[in-house]
């Protein structure tokens, strides 16, 4: 049974601008977010996403996001990380896995995530392709303790779970 299953754990985290870019909105879970400011980052900056991209790419044995889309290649400027989770559930798929659930915890002290959450869940669920009820998306702030607390920066941690893909045993 050790074989049928496998876990990967994220993490992620991006430093705010200070105001809010015209180019970059503030994104997280595949949902674009009123905010004030923008999240500084190559790509479109979407923390949660970056962090399941790296559970994944770890319960693969994978290495990380950032050896498969370097933040030096021009080809993935601004480029909406939904993009690259496709890619990565591709890999999963390729190797035989399906993803079983996932469980994301956000950590910042705003703007505030709660009302988000579904259209987070359900987003990530379609690009998973699993259903939202799969997908488990919770916020907590940091009670104003570092660089969350501090309001300069979003950090996300993601658990994945895969099984064996039983169309492929």
């Amino acid at each position: 049974m050790w074989n049928q299953l496998r876990i990967g754990h994220g993490y992620d985290a991006h430093r705010f601008a200070d105001a809010l870019l015209p180019d970059k909105p503030l994104v997280l879970g595949g949902v674009t977010l009123p905010h004030d400011r923008s999240l500084l980052a190559h790509s479109d900056g979407d923390a949660v996403v970056h962090a399941l991209c790296d559970a994944i790419l770890g319960a693969l044995g994978r290495g990380d996001i950032g050896r498969h889309f370097p933040d030096t290649d021009m080809a993935y400027s601004n480029i909406d990380s939904g993009i690259l989770l496709q890619r990565v559930v591709a890999y999963m798929h390729q190797d035989g896995w399906q993803a079983g659930n996932v469980d994301i915890t956000i950590l910042a002290q705003a703007p505030r995530m709660a009302p988000h959450v579904p259209a987070m869940q359900a987003r990530l669920a379609d690009l998973l392709g699993i259903t939202p009820a799969q997908v488990n998306v919770k916020a907590s702030t940091t009670e104003g303790m570092g660089f969350v607390g501090r309001r300069e920066g979003i950090a996300t941690y993601a658990v994945v779970l895969l099984h064996r893909d039983p169309a492929q045993a």
